[in-house]
Order: structure tokens, then sequence, then C-alpha cells
């Protein structure tokens, strides 16, 4: 993968600024209606499932920058951090694909120990 200033360069860098700002609603407007999202925690298909995937992490971050986005013109990887109630420093990359200025495909990835991490010591 090269970078380049591709289409899907731009829809993805857009696209993930937009959650990281907390701003749910835009970034849901870069989804195709049939969206697949494969995550850690499970696979979600369409705008609303990947709505209940995104809006409660998106809207409880206290911060979000994107690093870097890798893209050709219709994949893009996408590399941020974040700084949430229970994590500073989360990391985590999404492997974006987008057809016909849509995102069609999102492939999440991200550590998830800093939450098992953070559970175990609300319990104590």
């Amino acid at each position: 993968m090269t970078a380049t200033s591709g289409s899907a360069q731009k829809i993805a860098d857009q696209f993930a600024r937009a959650w990281l700002g907390r701003d749910v609603e835009k970034a849901l407007g870069f989804l195709a209606d049939d969206v697949v999202c494969e995550a850690p925690n499970g696979r979600f298909e369409g705008v609303a499932r990947y709505r209940e995937f995104l809006e409660p992490f998106a809207t409880a971050l206290i911060s979000g920058t994107v690093i870097n986005v890798l893209a050709d013109d219709t994949h893009a990887a996408t590399v941020y951090t974040t700084d949430t109630p229970f994590a500073k420093d989360f990391r985590g990359v999404d492997y974006i694909t987008v057809e016909n200025d849509k995102i069609t495909h999102v492939i999440s990835v991200f550590d998830l120990l800093p939450a098992v991490q953070a559970g175990a010591k609300s319990q104590h």
C-alpha cells in the first residue's frame, strides 16, 4: 500500500477525524447503507448496527488523534490513538474499503487489554 491522495485516503481521513472528534452523525454519513464492520467484539452489518458499535466509544472519548492514513484509490488504513476514561494512548487501526465514495467495509483492530484491565480495576 502506498500513500497517495486517492479518494479512499480522503474519505478514510475525514471519517476518522469525524468520529475521533465525537461527531458520530458526520462519521456515519461516510458509510454505505450495507456497511460491514469486523471488530474484536463482533461483526456489525448496516449503518444502524455500526452506530451501536461506534457511538458508545466515540461519545466517551476524551480526545483522539489520527496518526496516519495510508491508502490507494479503494482501500485505506487509518492509524489512530485515543484517550478514554479507562485508558490513555489507546491505539487502533481501521482497514477501510471504499466503493462509490462510501465506506463499505471496515476491519477494526484494537487491543482489548486496556478495557479488560479497567474492568478488573473497577472490581477491586
